[in-house]
């Protein structure tokens, strides 16, 4: 009997055994798997917070209200480099939100503060709060003096970016938006990396997902509307300036006669990953730049071996300087002397040369002919929304 017992017992406990291993092995699988499951969420996509999950909403503004925590406007009268005639700054007159549109939208500076300061005046965007700071003393950006010859900035205009709230390595943009119409305005959405991390412009590189004319008839020599009817997305990136592979990585989408981007609203794209960068307008793709692994954009742009490499040590040798956070940067800009409003053009009756040092001067005694085509909100850059997701 007392055998019987402990033939039971043993039974009992190797049944118990058994079942205690299989519940242990089933534990160590879910775990495993919830692991692997964790794993296989987080994208490559890198943000100012941290890392993504894939297909993960990271950035989202459909303009309810004006968030000043999430835009930052640049204050300056420096010309983004371009010698532009506007000067940027945070106005409601030139950005605001209404009915759930974002408006960017010129004005004059003699509006504000009359004709006579444009020629004598001084302009001190030293201001004395954190946000009213100048945000960029290049090319007299924080002060100037008007003279006959060197006239003050004529338009005011607004440029707004996510530099201090949110910045992304990859991802998808979406931005839809409808393009002011007017001339000599220059609209654009676009990206800058935020640490500079191979050195000053171009060698960081930048991102331009939208950049437009607004002069309805503005043409090329080839006949080609290049106003409000063309929008082009370009990758500007080399050594130092003035090396620029940009013409390797610039495409331009046209819409037919009279169905310019200022009519309606379109989405803008960009997808950003660590093989390549497309452009997108309504999810059509107007272009792809993909370097090849070992040549990168060192490659592309064709800048040879007599010049030192700012990428030679970057983290991804075939995307760099395209791997890097960069922040978002919406803007209207008016004019300018770097070529992106060319002279000669036929019927542009443009007012002023690129190579004069009175362009700015030039533009305003213009202004007879170009003012009257900004029809108010019409010379506005609209935005819908602006989206971005980790891939």
């Amino acid at each position: 009997m007392a055998l019987v017992v402990i033939q039971f017992v043993i039974i009992v406990l190797v049944v118990f055994i058994a079942i205690f291993n299989v519940e242990a092995q089933r534990s160590r699988n879910k775990i495993q798997n919830y692991e692997t499951k964790q794993q296989g969420q987080w994208s490559v996509t890198e943000t100012n917070k941290g890392r993504a999950k894939k297909g993960e909403l990271i950035f989202e503004d459909e303009f309810i209200n004006f968030d000043l925590n999430t835009w930052q406007h640049e204050i300056t009268a420096g010309g983004g480099g371009n010698w532009e005639f506007q000067l940027y700054h945070n106005n409601r007159s030139n950005s605001y939100v209404e009915y759930g549109k974002l408006y960017i939208k010129p004005t004059l500076t003699s509006d504000k503060y009359g004709e006579s300061f444009l020629t004598s005046g001084i302009l001190d965007l030293n201001g004395a709060t954190p946000a009213d700071s100048c945000t960029g003393a290049q090319w007299s950006g924080c002060r100037k003096e008007g003279s006959s010859v060197n006239i003050i900035n004529p338009v005011m205009s607004a440029r707004i970016r996510t530099v201090n709230s949110f910045s992304f390595k990859y991802g998808v943009v979406k931005v839809r938006a409808k393009l002011p119409a007017g001339d000599w305005l220059w609209p654009a959405i676009w990206l800058m990396p935020k640490n500079q991390q191979y050195g000053t412009w171009p060698a960081s590189g930048e991102i331009d997902i939208m950049e437009s004319r607004g002069n309805l008839n503005l043409r090329n020599a080839r006949g080609l509307n290049i106003g409000p009817e063309q929008v082009g997305s370009t990758l500007h990136y080399g050594p130092f300036f003035p090396m620029n592979g940009w013409d390797k990585a610039h495409f331009e989408k046209n819409l037919l006669k009279d169905q310019g981007f200022d009519k309606n609203f379109h989405e803008y794209g960009l997808e950003w990953t660590p093989d390549h960068i497309k452009f997108l307008v309504d999810d059509e793709v107007i272009g792809t730049v993909a370097p090849t692994d070992k040549g990168g954009f060192w490659e592309l742009g064709g800048f040879g071996n007599n010049v030192d490499n700012p990428w030679k040590y970057s983290e991804n040798q075939k995307m760099a300087p395209f791997d890097q956070q960069f922040y978002l940067i919406m803007n209207l800009a008016v004019g300018g002397t770097n070529s992106y409003f060319q002279d000669n053009l036929p019927n542009s009756k443009k007012p002023w040369r690129n190579s004069s040092p009175l362009a700015a001067l030039d533009f305003w005694n213009s202004r007879s002919d170009w003012l009257p085509t900004w029809d108010g909100e019409n010379a506005a850059l609209q935005v819908d929304y602006v989206r971005v997701w980790a891939l």
